[in-house]
This record gives structure tokens, C-alpha cells and sequence, in this order.
């Protein structure tokens, strides 16, 4: 028997090891052809929109810019229905390894929103913002952070400076009815373009050869010249005819939710969440505020308030009386950005100090937005171009509106008094979305760099606001908790907002009576949150999406660990792998 079964054992091995071969084999074959797909489709995407390719890093097409002919729209359009049908023929995903699986989830979910841009969305025809980014974008993108010396990059911006004429006329006649705030957006970012183009371009190329100057300015007299006239169309022919619906309908709006989000909670679920949450936060804040409201307000009998009132009357008056009370405590109006990178700094101390996450042991440079870029949101975030192993992070925060009187400008300071800006900073300016990205940038893959979830990189800065009452930020005084619990509603409400408005029929009056009643906004912010609303669909309900999602994992991650689970060490976990779509997420922590 000694003698057969070494030879037997010896077969089975071998055996074993020509079928590993061979699967090995063949998943090498299948990840080529995915390579193969993804590579194409990505630069069929760049030719197509060949600004932003540069701001990627991706320098193929430095020499061109944007056509969006009828024509080429209708070509692009055609080549991703082809690619959606290699995306079923050329590449099998079950054949590929796990971490392209993942890829090929992204890529899938990119191309899908790629062509509802074709089918629903048609920026380049109801969005002049769509536009004004592509002039701001087509020459700094190469004159300020482009690879290579000047004379190089000039190459490619007097090229495009050359075309800019051309696609000026054609966003004339594409652009049909926008939304009113869409131009109304666009008009007021175009004389930070302008002087883009007037004052900082020609400081930009001051120190190019003289006769590559020359050819550029020529190129560029004719591109001002274009812009000027593209100006005045904005505000004497497209403001007139803006009467757009602003409401994408709950059809294109869910689809895009679930394309940009991908989250696993259903929906309903999310909606009854956030009701309960809304109802528990505001009850927490009633807690926090009785006891300062009986000192603050001596002569009213508070609990009688409810019997007179209501309970729900009663509450509001309560804890909108203990905010008024704070909101005297607050920076200057010239003082806001500055305000920002202080207390940013403040809170990068104390997360180091009581050592609540390990953060990335870089600088993040907070600068004021440019103007042309201003009115889609009150910070910005800059990350290095995809394609490239250096760069660092920026972020950019909009100063106060010049056009705002006094006394709006009074009130939006009120808002952000020195108890709530921590909170905003934390979610917004650090460690924000810049903790998550440099995640993403530092370990992720080229799709998870290009499409990140964004309910993620949104979510997790949320789990820092708790984690900082906890820890004892301004000395566990509860004037900071009830500033918190106002920034924990304020992510309930954005949801609600935005599924009511895109997928229902709120009101503009409506949405600001909420968002003041209820939220204990200002009207100044509950403006601008509206106009955040429908110029960035989706984004004002990625944080409450992702901290729902975020929490759930925790929970299930907290059972697997029992007793050997730390927050600090699950935060950490969590970015690890990139911002990952939320199912894939759930797979990694599970393993």
C-alpha cells in the first residue's frame, strides 16, 4: 500500500496545482480584458470632457477643450451605450479577483451616471455653471498646477484659449431654460472669471518667452473679448428665459441618489430615521436647555409653558431662547476665514491631545475661495490630480457675500457663534472630508480615487462631533452639546429637505419655515441652505446617508469584536481601504 499511495498523493497535488493554474490563468485573462474596458471607457471619458482630465492629471488632451456640438454629444452618447454593452460581453466579473470586482462595481455605477448626464441631466443645456467651470478651469488647471515647464503647458493653454471662442458660441445656443438660480449662480461667479482672465493670467505667463507670449495673447485677447460677450448673455438673454424646473422629480433623483451613493439602508427606512431623529434630537436640546432657561428667562414660568403652549410650541420657544441668549458671542465679518483656520486648529490639538483618531501627519493649507468659484457651497475641498504620485491637499473657505446688507451678515454671524463653528468645522473644514479622501487618495485605486462614496467621505466627520463632547471639548459645557445636537439636526433636516424638494413638492416658503421653526436656523441660513439644495442635488443627504450606514457597521462590527472593540480603532478601519461603496465596506470589516 506504501508504494501506490505516494504516487496517488502526488498526482491529487498536482493536479490541484494545474486547476490553480489554470483559474489563475484565466483570472489573469479576465483582469486584462476589465483593464482593457476600464482603460478605454476612461479615455473616451477624458477626450470627452479633456478640463477636468487635466485637473485629474490625466495630460493626453492638455491641448484640448471642451466640444460640445450636438455632433460630438451624440458621438460620446453612442460610445457609452457600447461601453455598457462591453461592460456585459467583454469582462465577467465573477472571473475577477475580489478587490477588481470592486472596480468594476465603480465603473459600472460611473458609466451609469454618465449616460443619465445624456438622458436626464444635460447640463450643458439647463446648467451654465457647467460651463463657467470649464472657463475658470481650462486655463488655471494648466498655468497654475500643470506638469512640466511653462512654455510646455502654454502650449496647450493657447490652444485652448484659441477654442475658447467656439465653445462660448456653443453654450449660447445649447443652453435652452435653466432654473432661475442656475444663471442667477452663474452671474455672479463671472467676475471672479474675468478677472482670472484679465488680472491673474497675464501675471501667470509673465515669465514665458516673449514670442510664446505673444502667440498666447493673441489667442487669449480674442478668448476675453468671447467671455465679455458670453457676460452679457448670461444676464440680458439667458436671466430672462430662466424658468426651468429646479426639481429633478423623484424618478431621476432616486436613481441618482443610489447611483452616487450606493447605500444599503432602503430608503423608507432612512425617511422613518430621520423622522425619529428628528423628534429625539430636539427632545435631547429641550434637555439641555431647560435648566438655562430658567435662569435666562426668570420671569417666565417654564413649566407652564407646555400647558399654555403646547409641548412641541413649548420646546421651541425653550430651546430657541437659550440660542438666542449665545449667538452674541461671535467673529467680525472680515474675520469668518480666518475664524475658521483658528478654530481648525484648536480642534486638531485636542483630537491629537486626548488622542481620539490618528489623523494623517499632514498640513491642510486653508485659503479663501476665488471668486469665480463661489456660490455652490461655503467650503471646498482640493485634492491632488488622480493621475499623479504628489500634490497635497487645500481647502477653501467662501467669505461672506459681498451683496449681503448688515444686518444678513449680522445674522449668518449669530448662527455660526464660537459654540457652533467647531461642529461645522469638524464636518466641513477638518477633519471634514479631507481625513477621508487622503485615505482614499493614499491606498485606493484609480476608480475608488475618481468615484469615492460619498455618504462616507461625507458621514465619518459626524462620528467626530460626539466623539469630541465625549471627550470633553470646552470643558464638557453644555452650551457646546446643544450647539452639537443643532449640527446633528441640521444633517436630519438637510435629508428631508432634499428628498421633499427634488422628489416632492416643498416649497422654497416651506423648506425655510422648517428649517427656522424646527431647526432653529436663521433665515440667512436657511436661504443659503436652499440654494445648496438645488444647486448640488444628492450632496445635502450623503451625511445623514453615511452616518446611518457608518453606525450600522459599527454595531455589527462591535459584536464581532466584543469586548476588544475600540471607536478609535474601527474609525481607523473604516478609512483604511479607501471610501469604498458602502457593501463592499461592510464585506472588508466583516473579514
Amino acid at each position: 500500500m506504501r508504494k501506490t499511495t505516494a504516487p496517488i498523493i502526488l498526482f491529487i497535488f498536482a493536479f490541484a496545482f494545474l486547476g490553480l493554474g489554470l483559474l489563475l490563468s484565466q483570472q489573469n485573462q479576465e483582469e486584462a480584458k476589465f483593464q482593457k474596458v476600464m482603460d478605454a471607457y476612461l479615455d473616451a471619458y477624458w477626450k470627452f470632457y479633456p478640463t477636468a482630465a487635466t485637473v485629474a492629471g490625466f495630460h493626453k488632451y492638455d491641448d484640448k477643450l471642451e466640444d460640445l456640438s450636438e455632433k460630438n454629444i451624440e458621438k460620446h452618447h453612442e460610445e457609452l451605450d457600447l461601453f455598457s454593452q462591453d461592460m456585459v460581453t467583454k469582462a465577467d466579473k465573477t472571473r475577477l479577483a475580489a478587490d477588481s470586482q470592486i472596480d468594476y462595481d465603480i465603473l459600472r455605477n460611473a458609466l451609469d451616471l454618465e449616460l443619465m448626464r445624456h438622458e436626464n441631466l444635460l447640463p450643458w443645456q439647463y446648467n451654465p455653471i457647467f460651463y463657467n467651470q470649464i472657463f475658470m478651469n481650462s486655463l488655471k488647471s494648466l498655468l497654475t498646477k500643470g506638469i512640466g515647464p511653462l512654455d510646455a503647458r502654454m502650449k496647450g493653454a493657447s490652444e485652448r484659449a484659441k477654442a475658447l471662442p467656439g465653445l462660448v458660441k456653443q453654450a449660447k445656443a445649447n443652453l435652452q431654460t435653466p432654473p432661475q438660480i442656475y444663471t442667477e449662480t452663474a452671474i455672479k461667479q463671472f467676475p471672479g472669471i474675468m478677472d482670472f482672465y484679465k488680472v491673474e493670467v497675464p501675471k501667470l505667463i509673465e515669465p514665458a518667452p516673449a514670442e510664446m507670449k505673444s502667440r498666447f495673447q493673441a489667442e487669449w485677447t480674442k478668448a476675453v473679448a468671447a467671455l465679455e460677450d458670453y457676460q452679457s448673455f448670461l444676464q440680458t438673454q439667458l436671466l430672462p428665459k430662466s424658468t426651468g424646473n429646479f426639481r429633478l422629480g423623484e424618478q431621476a433623483h432616486s436613481r441618482l441618489l443610489t447611483l452616487t451613493s450606493e447605500f444599503s439602508i432602503p430608503a423608507q427606512e432612512l425617511v422613518a430615521r430621520a423622522k425619529a431623529d428628528s423628534s429625539n434630537i430636539r427632545n435631547a436640546m429641550g434637555l439641555v436647555c431647560l435648566p438655562y432657561y430658567k435662569i435666562m428667562y426668570p420671569n417666565i414660568n417654564a413649566d407652564q409653558l407646555a400647558a399654555q403652549k403646547g409641548s412641541d410650541q413649548a420646546l421651541s420657544i425653550i430651546i430657541q431662547g437659550v440660542l438666542d441668549k449665545l449667538k452674541v458671542e461671535h467673529p467680525k465679518k472680515e474675520e469668518f476665514v480666518a475664524e475658521a483656520k483658528k478654530t481648525a486648529e484648536s480642534i486638531k490639538g485636542f483630537i491629537a491631545e486626548k488622542q481620539l483618531v490618528e489623523l494623517p501627519e499632514v498640513n491642510l493649507p486653508i485659503e479663501t475661495m476665488p471668486a469665480g468659484e463661489r456660490g455652490l457651497g461655503m467650503t471646498r475641498l482640493l485634492a491632488p490630480a488622480i493621475y499623479e504620485t504628489d500634490g497635497a491637499f487645500s481647502i477653501e473657505v467662501a467669505p461672506l457675500p459681498d451683496e449681503w446688507t448688515p444686518e444678513q451678515a449680522e445674522l449668518f454671524l449669530e448662527e455660526y457663534n464660537r459654540y457652533y463653528t467647531p461642529f461645522w468645522t469638524v464636518r466641513n473644514i477638518y477633519p471634514g472630508s479631507f481625513v477621508p479622501m487622503f485615505y482614499t487618495q493614499k491606498s485606493g485605486t484609480l476608480m475608488r480615487k475618481l468615484y469615492p462614496n460619498m455618504p462616507l467621505v461625507k458621514g465619518w466627520p459626524v462620528c467626530l462631533e460626539e466623539m469630541l463632547i465625549y471627550g470633553g471639548f470646552g470643558n464638557y459645557a453644555l452650551r457646546f452639546r446643544l450647539n452639537q445636537l443643532k449640527s446633528q439636526l441640521k444633517i436630519v433636516i438637510d435629508f428631508q429637505l432634499e428628498l421633499n424638494i427634488h422628489q416632492g413638492g416643498m416649497t422654497k416658503e416651506q423648506a425655510i419655515q422648517y428649517m427656522t421653526r424646527v431647526g432653529f436656523q436663521s433665515e440667512v441660513e436657511a436661504q443659503q441652505n436652499w440654494n445648496r439644495i438645488l444647486l448640488n442635488p444628492c450632496d445635502a443627504a450623503y451625511p445623514y446617508i453615511g452616518i446611518q450606514e457608518i453606525w450600522d457597521i459599527e454595531k455589527d462590527y462591535k459584536k464581532m469584536k466584543g469586548e476588544a472593540f475600540s471607536q478609535k480603532e474601527f474609525l481607523q478601519k473604516l478609512l483604511s481601504n479607501g471610501a469604498l461603496p458602502i457593501r463592499h465596506l461592510k464585506a472588508k470589516l466583516a473579514q
